[in-house]
Order: C-alpha cells, then sequence, then structure tokens
C-alpha cells in the first residue's frame, strides 16, 4: 500500500491530518481490519503449529498485527529462512536475550507494552528532530589585522 492509499483510508475513517501524519511517522498502520503496530527485537519463541508440535524459533520482530479475534506477531524466522506470522495465543513461551525476559504467561500483554513504549520512542525521536533548532548564520565582521 502506498502512502497516498494511506492517507485515503484514514480520511475516509474520519481522521485528522495530523493523526495522520503522527501514524505515518511512528509507521503504525491500518491493513483493512487488522492494526499494525511495529515491534523491534530478536525473540526465541517456543511455538505450538495448528497440528500441537512444538518447535523452538529464533524470530527478528518486525511487527505485531492486531486483527478480528487474533494477534500474530511477524517477523524473520532465522531456522526457516523467511517473514513467518505467529498466532500470540500459540507461544508457550518467549526469550528476550537482549533484557534476559523469560515469558510462560502474559506474553501478548508484554508484545503489546513494548511495542507501544517503542512507538513513543519513536514520537519522542521526531519531536526532537522537528524542534530542533537550526544554527543561526551570522556574518563574519571584518577582521582585525594584528600591527
Amino acid at each position: 500500500m502506498n502512502s497516498n492509499a494511506f492517507f485515503d483510508i484514514l480520511r475516509q475513517a474520519g481522521a485528522t491530518h495530523e493523526a495522520a501524519t503522527a501514524a505515518s511517522a511512528t509507521g503504525e498502520r491500518q491493513e483493512g481490519r487488522w492494526r499494525v503496530l511495529p515491534l523491534e527485537g530478536t525473540f526465541e519463541i517456543v511455538y505450538e503449529d495448528s497440528r500441537g508440535a512444538w518447535s523452538t524459533r529464533r524470530v527478528e520482530a518486525r511487527e505485531l498485527k492486531l486483527g478480528p479475534g487474533r494477534t500474530l506477531l511477524g517477523g524473520i524466522d532465522r531456522g526457516r529462512g523467511g517473514y513467518r506470522g505467529f498466532r500470540a495465543d500459540r507461544i508457550r513461551r518467549l526469550v528476550d536475550p537482549a533484557s534476559t525476559t523469560r515469558l510462560e504467561a502474559g506474553i501478548l500483554d508484554w508484545l503489546l507494552a513494548r511495542a507501544e513504549a517503542q512507538r513513543r520512542e519513536r514520537a519522542a525521536q521526531i519531536r526532537a528532530l522537528a524542534t530542533r533548532r537550526r544554527p543561526v548564520k551570522t556574518r563574519a565582521g571584518p577582521r582585525e589585522v594584528a600591527a
């Protein structure tokens, strides 16, 4: 979806231009009935597939997709070599090596909180860049010549 289509969807939903710009700047987007939140991090997960088989995966997270009746953790699966979506309700354990966090319960809540914290960080960075003052140019005066 290109950026013009994204803004058209937001306008149709009655969102203001400011809200559209803020959402676009922080990476949050809407894909049909799915709300997509950017999420960064590398996680080790124990995942139960649709047949009930458990496997350990190393995932470089890219997004958290919130949709009708389910939530997906999307990212690059290092073992399987490609982008995959993992249903959050089938993740049995999540380990974040960067923070040494290990979860076996409350995984969805933790992922949502992390996505929100990262969104706030990006918004703060954008605000800081927007309000950073440009250096004031001054004219150089005549040089003093030492006698």
